[in-house]
Order: C-alpha cells, then structure tokens, then sequence
C-alpha cells in the first residue's frame, strides 16, 4: 500500500479526528442532561456550550483535512439531537417544574434547591399525582420533538449548503440557555423583566415559537465570511457590532436577545439586501 491510499483509508476511517471531534459534542449533551437532572444547571448550560464548540471544531476539521462524508454527516446530525435537541428540552422541563416564589436567589446550595423540587415533580408525574396545571413542565418536549425534524430536513435541503432555512438547533438551544443561566447568576425578584419571561406561560409561547421557527422555511443568513469588505457582509458585520452591544448592557439576557437579533436581521436582509441584489 502506498503512502496515497493510505491516507485515502485515513480519511474514509470511521475514527477520524472530525467524527472523535462529533463524539465529544455528544458527550457534552449527555453530560448536560447529567448536571441538569442533578440540579446544576450552570454546569448543564456550560456542557452545551463545550457541545457547541465541538460541533464547530468538527466541521472545521473535516474541511481542514478532507474527511468530509456522509457517515461524518449523519454522526453530527445524531449528536446534534442530543447537544441541541434533548439537552434543551430536559433543561427546560426542569426551569418550568420549579416554584421560584420558594426559591433563595442567594444562597449558596441553590443546586440542591433545583435538585430537590425537580425531584418532587418527578415523583409526583411518575405516580400520576399531578393536577392538570402542573404538566405544564413536559412542554420542554417540544424543543427535542422539533429538533428531530429540523436536523433530518437540513440532512436532506440542498438550499442550506451557504445559509440556512429555518432556524438551526444550535441557535435555538442557545436562546434557551439564557433561562438557567439567569436563574443560577442572576435575580429574577430583581428585574420586572426576567418576572415577565420567567411567567410559566410566556415560556410555553417561547418554546412553541421557536420550535416552529426551526422547521420553517425563512431564510437566514450565514456567519460565514469570504472576505472582510463591508459590501455584501453589511449585514454579519452589523449583527456583531449590535450583539457585542447587547452584551454589554443586558449580560445575560443578551444570548436570547442576539438569537433574535439574528432573525430580525435575517429577514431585514431576505426583505431588502436579496431583493436589491435580484433586482440587479
């Protein structure tokens, strides 16, 4: 065998560096779903974000080297239902099952809280002792349910080699990362604002929006760059500029608000940029 097809079988290997890169995005969503039902959420959300990275890496590599297939293709799309589709959901089951009027924002063992009345619903779901009100939590479900769909539609659309259609699973679990990571660092009594997006209700509205947005068919634009030039990036270049802002002024509420950020954008471009451009 000579040095060529050697690194051909290199390359066709099942255990190359893009697909061990892929297996580590799945670790961190297991590991998610494993700090989460453990009552850490912030270590859950930090999971995901390690997943997400992962997910970056893995495509980086695959293009850096050459291993770019169909098994790597599929294998990102089953560790992306985890990362990106169950670990949101059970995230978020978790953030709707709990009591905040019971909860101390400033103590110390805020997991062992979390843990505690996480449990208590479970136990009370499993011997079917909950009112009708308090299934409200299984709602969470919806994030994976949709995922599933959305991650098999984007296997197979064609349109979204540049850009996407429809709201991509990473973007939309990070939305919803913002929940426990306000509860664990911030003081939802504090801000009249995290009381309202805290509302049981105005979660369900969120979950359901978002779910449909990731099997829709609204164009969004693509991160990726090819060169630095304000034309034809105006619209990247300013979502940057604008989230780096929202950062510094709404910290933690910033995640969710540069996802929408990016839909405004998105559209603002498909309704006005696209349509110079094809008019051109």
């Amino acid at each position: 065998m000579d040095i060529v097809d050697f690194l051909k079988k290199k390359r066709e290997s099942m255990f190359n560096v893009a697909n061990i890169l892929t297996s580590a995005n799945l670790l961190s969503g297991i590991f998610s779903i494993l700090f989460a039902v453990s009552g850490r959420l912030d270590l859950a959300v930090f999971a995901i974000f390690a997943g997400a990275i992962f997910d970056f890496l893995d495509g980086f590599a695959a293009r850096l080297l050459k291993t770019s297939g169909e098994l790597g293709k599929q294998l990102d799309s089953l560790a992306d239902m985890v990362t990106f589709g169950v670990a949101p959901g059970v995230l978020m089951m978790i953030v709707l099952s709990l009591d905040f009027t019971m909860i101390d924002f400033y103590q110390s063992n805020l997991s062992n809280e979390v843990e505690t009345q996480f449990d208590s619903w479970m136990i009370d779901f499993t011997k079917n002792k909950l009112r009708a009100s308090n299934y409200l939590p299984l709602v969470g479900l919806i994030i994976p349910f949709f995922s599933l769909f959305r991650l098999a539609k984007f296997n197979l659309d064609s349109r979204q080699t540049t850009s996407f259609i429809g709201l991509p699973t990473p973007a939309n679990t990070l939305f919803f990362t913002t929940f426990p990571l306000v509860l664990v660092y911030g003081d939802i009594s504090a801000s009249s604002f995290s009381q309202f997006m805290f509302n049981p209700y105005v979660i369900l509205a969120l979950i359901i929006t978002m779910s449909f947005l990731m099997v829709s068919e609204i164009p969004l634009f693509s991160l990726k760059v090819k060169n630095i030039k304000w034309k034809g990036n105006q619209i990247r270049f300013t979502f940057l500029l604008i989230s780096l802002v929202l950062i510094c002024v709404f910290w933690l509420w910033a995640i969710a608000l540069i996802v929408f950020l990016y839909l405004i954008l998105s559209i603002i471009e498909n309704t006005f940029f696209n349509k110079e451009s094809n008019e051109v």
